[in-house]
């Protein structure tokens, strides 16, 4: 059933979850793209990959090497463009979806499964070519130099977040792929060190270390069974953190080549009222004006405090931020991120995922070859709106879908009181998300007086699960 309603969550907002025929006839005719001798060969650094357990879409590989005042770190992204050509139809279907779509249910990929988990993915043991993104990391995070390239690349190792996360915390032994492979654990340390370093600058600088929970939906039989939280732990962030670099990398060589790019940008939140009032229910003043470094400050302040309710306050925080969005921008321009602290900032590490990324990697090749730039300004303006709109659309579908399949696991346990925060309160209505099982719905009777950030106590009255619908009624015992 939950595909059933998956499948018509993507039409319903205008998503193609099928294949056409045309992309089936392309996949017939697809093979590895013929070698090309003139680029580098880097197969030999201990490139491995950290992604979920059940990933088979790898689209980065990590490395460092010491230098004697920090590291270089190389980060290998997969170069779909060298398989997918602009214009042809497994492109075109991919710049309508513009992303894969991850439901409880079903993913519904991009590309084509031989393309993303086969010819155009990173996967472990084979021989691929990739962009590379190169920067010099000095001993307190900064980074002093980037480039970006082309080269061919050997995944030594595909490895888990949880496993080497647990490893670099302490908690337990090095994953046998780690240790099989000669030198990686040593590496994997030093990547560790330099991320960070790394992380540590950019919050000094105002980046948002927020920690918001994501529950996945755990399935038996076709049936969901229950909601799992991935918690943040060093592997992830080490991952987080080098593709933040890696991105800013791109934008800013593309900046140097003189070419207007794709920008990911956050700008100042839309509800910085709200964060303010969130931050004296706290305890705690916050400028008038967005204050990037004063918000970090506040908010690593609470998590020393409560680090068990910091998701909750995380939630709250990214709610009143507003969405991200996609804008182009011209050489000399920077709307920045607010969020991350950043002023370069653009998406172009996980091509087989996201179409901004390929885009970027189209960009970024135009100026390797010093050739005309792969789309016009008013193209890269109306793909900038396109994916955005698309993206928007990509999460109302997931969150639907998620929500159908929290509403499925609630089904028997109608009249049950939940603690919860609010989550969304506006003219349209007001939600809250209960903390266990981590699922949202709204608040259709109490919800007077009710803001982003309130915790509150309700009943579950009602669902259903094909709408997604979970109704709470406020009560105060």
């Amino acid at each position: 059933m939950l595909a059933d309603l998956a499948r018509q969550a993507m039409i319903d907002r205008g998503f193609e979850p099928d294949f056409p025929p045309a992309v089936e006839r392309q996949l017939r005719d697809i093979d590895a793209p013929a070698d090309e001798g003139n680029l580098r060969d880097m197969r030999d650094l201990l490139w491995c990959s950290i992604d979920n357990d059940d990933s088979r879409d790898l689209d980065q590989l990590t490395v460092a090497e010491a230098t004697s005042g920090g590291a270089k770190i190389f980060i290998a992204v997969a170069d779909v463009d060298a398989i997918v050509k602009r214009g042809t139809p497994i492109d075109e279907h991919a710049k309508h979806n513009t992303t894969s779509i991850y439901t409880a249910a079903r993913i519904f990929s991009m590309l084509p499964e031989k393309l993303s988990t086969n010819l155009t993915s990173l996967n472990e043991d084979q021989d691929r070519v990739a962009m590379i993104m190169e920067m010099e990391v000095a001993g307190d995070g900064t980074i002093s130099k980037g480039q970006v390239y082309r080269a061919r690349v050997h995944n030594k190792a595909q490895l888990a977040y949880e496993s080497v996360g647990m490893w670099l915390e302490g908690h337990a032994e090095a994953p046998p792929k780690v240790t099989a492979v000669k030198g990686l654990a040593e590496n994997l340390k030093l990547q560790d060190k330099i991320a960070d370093a790394m992380r540590e600058n950019r919050h000094e600088h105002g980046a948002l270390d927020l920690e918001t929970i994501e529950p996945r939906a755990v399935m038996r039989d076709g049936k969901i069974v229950d909601l799992r939280q991935e918690a943040r732990n060093n592997a992830r962030n080490l991952i987080e953190d080098f593709m933040i670099a890696a991105n800013g990398v791109t934008a800013r060589f593309l900046s140097a080549a003189g070419l207007p790019s794709i920008r990911r940008v956050v700008r100042s939140p839309e509800r910085w009222d709200r964060i303010v009032a969130i931050a004296e229910e706290h305890g705690e003043h916050l400028p008038g004006d967005p204050d990037a470094v004063a918000l970090e400050q506040f908010l690593v302040r609470q998590h020393k405090a409560d680090p068990m309710r910091f998701p909750d306050l995380s939630l709250a925080i990214v709610k009143a931020m507003g969405a991200g969005e996609y804008v182009v921008e011209r050489p000399g321009q920077s709307i920045g991120h607010f969020g991350l602290a950043v002023k370069d900032y653009t998406h172009s590490t996980a091509p087989n995922r996201r179409y901004p990324d390929l885009i970027a990697h189209r960009l970024v090749k135009a100026a390797l070859s010093k050739s005309a730039p792969a789309y016009s300004q008013d193209k890269l303006q109306a793909l900038a709106e396109h994916c955005t709109e698309r993206e928007d659309a990509a999460n109302k579908v997931e969150r639907q879908v998620r929500k159908s399949a929290a509403a499925s696991l609630l089904a028997s346990r109608i009249g049950e009181k939940f603690e919860g925060i609010v989550t969304g309160a506006s003219e349209k209505g007001t939600w809250v998300r209960v903390f266990h099982p981590p699922v949202e719905g709204k608040v259709v009777h109490g919800a007077d007086g009710l803001d982003i950030g309130n915790r509150v106590r309700v009943k579950l009255i009602d669902v259903d699960v094909e709408r997604g619908f979970i109704d709470f009624a406020r009560t105060h015992r």
